[in-house]
């Protein structure tokens, strides 16, 4: 596995991860069901990680990109969740 591959699945995970702990702390500022919350959660870190995987080497001169948006996202995700937070 090349440097380059490897450091894009590091940040695939990372990406997704912080992603998913701000969905989640989104729910629980709405009292979503814990439960279903957790499902929907797994399903989507396994498409992600299913995605990550197939599209990785077919997507690589797009990287930069790619980050761009998944962190623009985490931002906006995070200013809403806070915004919520703090309004609610």
């Amino acid at each position: 596995m090349s440097l380059g591959l490897s450091l894009g699945l590091i940040s695939l995970i990372v990406f997704g991860n912080i992603e998913n702990l701000i969905l989640a702390s989104q729910g629980v500022v709405k009292a979503a069901n814990p439960l279903r919350l957790a499902l929907l959660s797994l399903l989507c870190v396994t498409i992600w990680l299913i995605l990550g995987t197939v599209c990785t080497q077919q997507l690589e001169a797009y990287g930069i990109y790619i980050e761009f948006i998944g962190g623009l996202a985490i931002f906006i995700l995070g200013l809403q969740s806070m915004y919520q937070a703090v309004r609610g």
